[in-house]
């Protein structure tokens, strides 16, 4: 969507329907840099421990309250997603979610996706909760309307909120889905074979590195060998000496070439899948997020040997698991990989915020209790005087990023690192497109139109329909580009009918935030792999809720908006 964006803006600049200062205003705006800032605070945040430090306690309480679990589950990520990015918040939970539900013998399916919606609906109801709300009040801004305070729709969203979690936890229940967790070290054993090949002292083998050896060339993954009895991890020049033994990965076909191969035996009563792990290696899933900077690149080009000091064994998506070609494979959001690797390069890797890690989730006290402390102070502090009017809520949380990096909180390449720069380009794109609608009439055009059709109705019809726009387009874009697309016209529909712009542009980013008919939301994208859903799963509960939810934003924008 950014790369569209951008493009769009060049072509509207080359055509002369946008001058070069009117197509790149967009990225100026102070609410850009606000966005920006939420994202060095909140990553400052994550990496002390702070959102770890809060999910442990809420799961320490929910231990022994299963038939609540739901309700408390989802109150707590809305909570939470009101005042952090919706996606760091889902992907926070997604680890604990499914290790409580192992331990309760609850499917996982029964709990990720009420907190993925819940974390989705969490963001109406402040500015900050969604990078939807920070685009439409920056357009409001530019445009010379009044900006929505912090909590000044916050009534209409803790309503909404209260409407989604009391359906999902509900009827939403029994709608969903009972799967059983997937297991991919089970899966695995059951397509591939793993077996221990004994390197003999005159064997061709020996001497030369791994990706040369015939073993490589048939096609067998050496994962690990074992040297005088230590279990190390292999890699493709890793060399190959006399007396060691190679655990190998294959297919039947695959072990039946190299078992004729001189030099060699096959052992095969060793339990070799057992050593995949021991007291120094081991064996984990991570969960891929959007915002991972090897997502759309193949296993081979992410590198994750020399990167992370990982090998990826297999990928799971859609709740199939691939272990052929894995290094021709590329690597989606939403994937579980697991790998292994060292123990502690796991956790290290964990402790950064690299990867989601999906295990049993065991807490460790807060990485840098003084982090944490000024981290936390700071981000509240910066809440406290943006709403209060105090300073600016943009400086607000510039000065919060600042002091972050000042107290070495967080490093200045990390900041840099974590804001998620494509999100702000089609922000500033969009914004600078809806100039575009306004400049060459088209949004009076479609605002006319529009009118014709509902305007007979009265203000609240058009709204409606504004709203369902929205919301259907979220479905193929994002859910800022669908709300900067539909608000220019929308604005100019309030003002032909005489109606108030502000109720329109709320009803306009309501709609964009509370559309859960398909996954493709980062934050569904993040449960669906590990919830084991389809599609139809999410139509069938979040249709249902979203039309509560619309209904609740016709009714609520009204009232404290008046048309």
């Amino acid at each position: 969507m950014d790369v569209i964006t951008v493009g769009l803006l060049l072509v509207l600049t080359v055509l002369g329907i946008l001058t070069p200062t009117e197509a790149f205003s967009g990225f100026g705006s102070d609410f850009i840099v606000m966005l920006a800032s939420i994202f060095v605070v909140g990553t400052a945040m994550q990496k002390a421990g702070v959102l770890d430090m809060l999910g442990h306690r809420l799961f320490t309480w929910t231990r022994n309250r299963v038939k609540s679990l739901p309700l408390i589950l989802m109150t707590a990520v809305s909570f939470t997603s009101a005042f952090m990015n919706n996606t760091t918040v889902t992907a926070m939970f997604v680890a604990p979610v499914v290790g409580l539900a192992r331990k309760l013998n609850i499917s996982p399916s029964k709990l990720l996706m009420p907190v993925a919606f819940a974390s989705i609906l969490g963001g109406t109801c402040t500015v900050i909760g969604t990078s939807t709300n920070v685009a439409v009040n920056a357009y409001l801004a530019k445009n010379g309307l009044p900006p929505f305070g912090m909590f000044d729709f916050a009534p209409i969203g803790i309503v909404l909120c209260v409407i989604g979690i009391v359906f999902l936890a509900t009827v939403g229940m029994r709608l969903l889905p009972d799967y059983q967790a997937v297991d991919m070290m089970q899966d695995l054993r059951q397509q591939q074979y793993f077996t221990e090949i004994l390197v003999k002292e005159k064997s061709s083998l020996v001497g030369r590195k791994i990706r040369q050896t015939v073993v490589s060339q048939i096609g067998l993954r050496v994962l690990n060998i074992i040297r005088d009895g230590r279990n190390a991890i292999a890699d493709a020049d890793s060399v190959v000496q006399a007396n060691d033994i190679l655990l190998v990965e294959g297919s039947l076909e695959e072990l039946m070439k190299v078992k004729d191969a001189n030099g060699i035996d096959i052992l095969a009563d060793a339990k070799a899948a057992d050593d995949l792990v021991s007291e120094d290696i081991q064996i984990a899933e991570l969960l891929i997020l959007p915002t991972n900077d090897f997502v759309g690149m193949t296993v081979k080009e992410a590198e994750f040997k020399r990167r992370f000091g990982l090998t990826v064994i297999a990928i799971n998506r859609d709740g199939q698991t691939l272990s052929e070609k894995i290094g021709a494979t590329e690597i989606k959001p939403g994937d579980r990989l697991l790998v292994q690797g060292p123990a502690d390069t796991i956790r290290f890797r964990q402790s950064f915020s690299d990867f989601v890690v999906l295990q049993e989730h065991s807490y460790e006290p807060s990485r840098s209790r003084r982090n944490a402390a000024l981290s936390s102070s700071f981000f509240v502090a910066a809440i406290l005087l943006g709403s209060f009017n105090v300073i600016p809520l943009s400086i607000a949380f510039m000065l919060a990023a600042f002091l972050c990096v000042v107290f070495k909180c967080i490093k200045p390449d990390e900041a840099y690192e974590k804001i998620e720069w494509n999100l702000l380009v089609l922000i500033g794109g969009m914004s600078s497109f809806g100039v575009a609608l306004q400049k060459t009439g088209a949004a009076e055009f479609l605002a006319e139109h529009i009118n014709d059709w509902f305007g007979g109705m009265g203000p609240l019809a058009v709204l409606a329909a504004y709203v369902v726009l929205t919301m259907l387009l979220t479905q193929p874009m994002s859910n800022a580009a669908a709300a900067l697309v539909v608000l220019p016209v929308a604005l100019e529909s309030a003002g032909g009918l005489g109606a108030n712009p502000i109720s329109f542009a709320l009803g306009v980013m309501l709609g964009a935030s509370v559309s859960l008919i398909t996954p493709f939301e980062p934050s569904c994208i993040l449960v669906y792999g590990p919830g084991r859903y389809k599609i139809a799963d999410f139509f069938k509960v979040g249709s249902l809720a979203t039309v509560l939810l619309f209904i609740a934003i016709l009714i609520l924008v009204p009232i404290f908006y008046p048309l």
